[in-house]
């Protein structure tokens, strides 16, 4: 039996208690960024009531709760320990664990969010990369100046601004500066920092790298007052908290990154379109109509065709999510003789000529799935598919895209070729973009394009204040400096003088010329030759141009129009400094579709045979010889059928079910073909017997056929309601006991349905009273056959003309007068046949 103590801060509250209490150890489990304090309060005493042990201090309740065992020892009562930092207040109360819990991960959750996952509308950035570059400018590591090693800059990061692993810094650095990752990189590395197949990068000791050129929108004007600077981690040191933006980065390089509860998926985008936008949001013009008119969509840096339509690309950036579909751009050149090949030269987004290859080679040799034995038939399809079209691809990249595609022959068509390897390969793709990131107010949320380039223009406007007034202050300090000069050296022998006879002169000259401190400190710390007469004229020009450069600085403040043309002209600047061409397509075109595969495969008249030991195979054209096929020894044939190669071939069992192939799956050549069994898996039965193959009928999926059984039920159906999606088939016609399905007959021109009877009746009456089961069934009653007697012969033909039937083995012709005797209705029991 367990017992809990209670302990009371009174101690005049003394209860009795047992004399057997177990020592309580406190254990105080520490996980990260989780402290645990203890605090000591006044002795209490132990108490042994209830199944809560309650402190009180202060008539505040802390609960403490201690598994005691009868029979144990008590000991004098100690001083209680609280948990002065975990499930507690700051002044003592009671905190819940679950809420505790809660606030802990969510404040750890939004430190995730906004200190590494996400970057900032603002400068584009995540801290780590913002931090890197900050270092490298500080290292002074321009796009002129010589590189140095990687480990150096990483090193300086990770000790002045970024205290995490060097791996995580070095990446980001490294992507920082991959050209096939980023539109427009801010690092120039020297070595190899990865490739587009997905090696990663040397070792930082073997690597170098500097800032290139468009590091310059970012780090420019960061001594200018432009942005706040906070201290590092340990406060020896400080950092920008934002870097100043000259262009919407974050628009032109995109991001990714994942964090607790939310990502980000930003694509590039190019920079005269973005810099277009940012200047109609300056110009306070900013709508989504007029934003879009200046934005086709994203930019990828290795090119690419975005085949979405207009519609979806302006409601992806209206919603802030939503994907693009982008398709490979590819060449034909030709060759001698009339050959050609087709060289993909851009690729997709995130997609490497190595796995293109390795899709290809997945396709052309499949793996058996996971539980099956044989290959199915789509992949069989698949497989057939490509070879019959494609010879064979390559890879000759180096810095530029270049996969070679060789066909089968020169009559294949490229654009049958290119559609197959479209439809079924990364060749075309979705890029799905999330627009999530921290916004102007310190709040993480996806936001739609209008918003990003408004808050963009917003911090500009910003910047852009705080640099004049930067810019001001330090006219006015230098005009202030001057000033004091120029009445140093208007009356300098009485400077002298004061310094001279002075022993603190700094008070003295600020008294005799109403000097300021600063006037005066600078007074005394030139050189007297800075007072020459020659630089009393330079110091009188300086004043007067400075003057006039803190006037149109101070009207620049006091003028917002003005101030936004300033930005606008600057935007325009550094577009005709920085702009390029637009690297990827933006042109609607029908995406490539699957369900066109069997389009692409070679329409020819093709002889399926079915031997009877269950072999398959195929031969090309039609009329064949059949007494000359060969067949392993034992066997013969059984079942043919003449149709085109792009038709399924349909396989119908004695139990009703349809199993279905496509021709071309089928072994063609001088072989024996393959067992039957590897193509479709024959069920059994509703008794569990196992069926067997009586039928095979092909043709186009939207003919119809006749299927009749021996019971005297029948309908119509389309071979499409035939066609089975997996090897198992599907139930189609229903039947019971001994009943036989009679070989399906299609229906061409056909107006009149006969059936006869074993017992030599006949019954003919319109087909169109014969329903239409597309999805198979049992049917209606065809002819009235009874329980001693069943249909042996359904024939169909066109009213006014000769029919043949068969009577006990032998033709009878029976001309339009004959047949009229026999005309009827639907489910009659017939006439006698002569």
């Amino acid at each position: 039996m367990s017992i809990f103590k209670k302990i009371n801060k009174d101690t005049s509250k003394t209860e009795p208690v047992d004399s057997t209490v177990k020592t309580v150890e406190t254990e105080a489990v520490i996980q990260e960024n989780i402290e645990v304090t203890e605090a000591v309060v006044d002795a209490p005493v132990a108490d042994i009531s209830g199944n809560e042990v309650t402190e009180t201090t202060d008539n505040k309740d802390i609960t403490v709760i201690s598994a005691i065992e009868d029979g144990d020892h008590i000991p004098p009562a100690q001083p209680p320990l609280t948990l002065g930092g975990f499930g507690s207040d700051d002044d003592g109360e009671t905190t819940k664990i679950a809420a505790y819990a809660e606030s802990a991960y969510l404040s750890y959750a939004m430190s995730m969010v906004k200190g590494r996952a996400l970057p900032y509308c603002q400068d584009g950035q995540k801290p780590v990369q913002r931090r890197i570059l900050f270092s490298m400018h500080q290292l002074g590591l321009t796009h002129t100046s010589k590189p140095v090693k990687s480990a150096r800059v990483v090193g300086d990061v990770l000790g002045k601004f970024h205290p995490h692993g060097d791996s995580s810094a070095y990446e980001a650095a490294v992507r920082l500066s991959q050209g096939f990752k980023m539109r427009y990189p801010m690092i120039d590395g020297q070595g190899n920092f990865g490739s587009r197949d997905g090696d990663s990068a040397a070792a930082m000791r073997y690597t170098e790298m500097r800032l290139t050129k468009y590091s310059e929108l970012l780090m420019s004007e960061i001594n200018l007052g432009t942005v706040d600077f906070v201290a590092n981690y340990d406060g020896a040191f400080t950092e920008p908290s934002l870097l100043p933006s000259r262009l919407p980065i974050m628009l032109m390089n995109g991001a990714e990154g994942i964090a607790v509860g939310m990502a980000a998926k930003i694509p590039p985008h190019h920079l005269n379109e973005v810099a277009e936008a940012a200047i109609l949001a300056i110009k306070h013009k900013a709508n989504f109509d007029s934003v879009m008119e200046c934005i086709q969509g994203p930019d990828f840096p290795e090119g690419g065709h975005i085949i979405s339509s207009r519609q979806e690309i302006l409601e992806a950036y209206r919603k802030g999510s939503g994907s693009v579909r982008i398709r490979c751009r590819w060449e034909i050149e030709h060759l001698a003789r009339g050959q050609y090949r087709i060289v993909v030269t851009e690729l997709p987004y995130d997609v490497s000529p190595k796995a293109i290859l390795s899709e290809i080679d997945a396709i052309s040799s499949p793996a058996i799935k996971a539980k099956k034995k044989t290959l199915d038939p789509e992949q069989i399809a698949m497989k057939q598919t490509l070879l019959s079209l494609l010879d064979f691809v390559r890879d000759e990249s180096d810095k530029n895209i270049r996969i070679v595609i060789e066909p089968k022959t020169s009559k294949v068509d490229a654009n049958d070729l290119m559609n197959f390897l479209l439809a079924n390969t990364s060749l075309e793709a979705n890029f799905s973009f999330n627009l999530t990131m921290v916004g102007l107010d310190g709040k993480p949320a996806r936001k739609d394009i209008v918003s990003i380039v408004q808050e963009w223009a917003d911090f500009r406007v910003m910047t852009v204040t705080r640099r004049t007034v930067f810019q001001l202050n330090k006219c006015l300090a230098r005009t202030h400096i001057l000033e004091g000069r120029m009445i140093a050296f208007i009356h300098i022998d009485e400077v002298i003088r004061v310094i001279k006879e002075s022993d603190e002169p700094k008070p003295d000259l600020i008294a005799a010329f109403k000097l300021s401190e600063i006037q005066a400190e600078d007074i005394l710390e030139i050189k007297l030759r800075q007072l020459a007469r020659l630089e009393g004229i330079k110091i009188e020009n300086e004043i007067k141009s400075l003057k006039e450069e803190a006037e149109k600085l101070q009207n620049l403040l006091n003028n917002d129009h003005e101030m936004r043309s300033v930005i606008v002209k600057e935007i325009r600047d550094d577009v005709k400094k920085f702009g390029d061409e637009r690297r990827t397509l933006v042109e609607p075109v029908e995406r490539a579709k699957k369900s066109s595969v069997s389009n692409l495969i070679p329409d020819e008249p093709v002889t399926v045979l079915v031997s009877k030991q269950g072999w398959a195979r195929s031969r090309q054209g039609h009329g064949l010889d059949l007494s000359t096929i060969n067949y392993k020894p034992g066997d013969s044939a059984w079942l043919s059928i003449e149709t085109n190669s792009t038709h399924p071939v349909v396989f119908i069992d004695n139990a009703g079910r349809s199993y279905s192939v496509l021709a071309h799956q089928l072994p063609g050549g001088k072989g024996e073909g393959v067992p039957l069994s590897t193509l479709i898996d024959l069920q059994k039965d509703a008794q569990g017997k196992a069926t067997k193959v009586i039928h095979m009928i092909s043709g186009e999926l939207e003919h119809d056929y006749l299927f009749t059984s021996s019971d005297g039920y029948g309908f119509t159906a389309k071979l499409s309601g035939l066609i089975a999606r997996n090897k198992a088939g599907k139930a189609f016609i229903d039947t019971e006991g001994e009943v036989k399905i009679l070989q399906p007959i299609p229906v061409v021109d056909f107006d009149t349905l006969i059936a006869v009877s074993s017992e030599d009746k006949m019954l003919a009456f319109p087909l169109s009273e014969l329903k239409a089961r597309p999805n198979g069934g049992k049917g209606v009653m065809v002819m009235d056959v009874g329980d001693s007697s069943t249909v042996t012969q359904v024939v169909l033909g066109k009213l006014g003309e000769d029919m043949v039937v068969s009577k006990k083995g032998k033709a009878v012709t029976l001309n339009p007068d004959a047949l009229n005797k026999y005309l009827g209705k639907r489910a009659r029991k017939g006439f006698f046949l002569p």
